[in-house]
Order: C-alpha cells, then structure tokens, then sequence
C-alpha cells in the first residue's frame, strides 16, 4: 500500500531503524542531524531529552525545508538520555567515561528518558517524554571489564545497550523495554497514528 505522506527519520540509529520496522514503520529515510548535546546548567534530564528530540526534528525540518520530495513529510526525531537522580551520564566515546558510568549504575536505580518529537505535514510539532526505571545488579570487576572489552558502550547513553550483553545486568525495569532501547514503541504509534499517519499501512505486507 503507497503511503499518503512520508516519514522522515532526523536520526541514524540503526536501534530506532529497528524499532520502527519492528512496528511495521520503515521510514523514507534518515537524516541524522548533528547538534550540540551539552546539557545547559541545572537542566533536569527529562528537560534534556525534551529539548534535544525537538532541537533535531526543527533542524531536519529547516534543512528540508526548500526540498520538493520532502514535502508533505512527517519528521520524527528521537534524544534517549540515562540519569542518576538528576546526573546525567554522557553517551560514552571513551573508556574512562565509560567505566565511570557503569561503576555509578553498579547496584543502583537509575532513569532512562527518551523524548520524542513530530512534525507534521501541516508543521505541527507534538512531543512526549517518556521515563523507564532500571537497576542494574552489583557489576563485578570482571563484569566491567569484560564489557568495556566488547566495545557495545561505545556511543551509548550511560554506557550500556540494554539489547546487547548489557542486558544481562538488569535486575529490575520498570516502564518501556523499546524506551531503553532508544524509541518507546507504544508512544510513537500513538503519536504518529494520533497525527493521521497510517501505522498499519505495511502489515499485511
């Protein structure tokens, strides 16, 4: 079935790509748009990821803006930020960002917010945050460093893949598994189906 409208993925995580397929979404292509990510002093990071998903999907929609084959599109863009209390963990590019972050999660609870913003074709934006409660178990030295060794932190916030070997470091999640991932499932159909976009335009596919 051709769909009405397009959608427009302002990311290049091929977890998200993923995710939409999973829901039988497949985006008309990504666009990965690169912003500045430092949090602003004291900003709260369920703010964060709000204001990054939205900084993104602007920035695609500005640089689409004068494209023929792009009108008509619905951009979605996504920010996942993981916190301990109100310390939010960088999305690791080095070791020691990375060995800090996963002693900081070692046997305690901390929050992954994923943000979430649409525009649609008629250039409404609609946005949601959502919030999943996670607890890793105690790591153990070698649990450390074994995972530093397997490189799956690398760009990850708070330096771990909850669908890689990190998974099995989780005791306890309370909220949205796909969240963690990096795009809340049920909350993104919601709002793409809310908005008129035809969610199960490719299930009998």
């Amino acid at each position: 079935m051709a769909l009405k409208h397009k959608l427009i993925l302002a990311s290049g995580s091929p977890r998200r790509v993923d995710l939409l397929k999973q829901a039988g979404v497949e985006p008309a292509w990504l666009m990965p748009m690169d912003i500045d990510e430092t949090p602003k002093k004291s900003e709260h990071p369920r703010s964060l990821a709000r204001r990054l998903s939205a900084e993104k999907a602007e920035a695609a929609f500005a640089a689409l803006k004068s494209d023929v084959a792009a009108q008509g599109s619905y951009i979605l863009a996504a920010d996942t930020v993981v916190a301990v209390g109100r310390r939010i963990l960088p999305k690791a590019e080095f070791v020691d960002e990375a060995t800090s972050a996963l002693h900081l999660l070692s046997g305690r609870g901390h929050w992954v917010y994923t943000g979430i913003c649409l525009i649609t074709p008629d250039r409404k934006q609609r946005q949601k945050v959502v919030e999943t409660k996670v607890r890793f178990k105690r790591l153990s030295g070698l649990d450390i460093e074994t995972y530093i060794a397997s490189g799956q932190w690398r760009g990850k916030a708070g330096a771990y893949a909850i669908q890689g070997l990190a998974g099995a470091f989780v005791q306890k999640l309370v909220g949205s598994y796909s969240n963690v991932v990096g795009l809340p499932l049920y909350e993104t159909m919601l709002l793409l189906a809310g908005e008129g976009y035809d969610v199960h335009a490719h299930w009998q596919e």
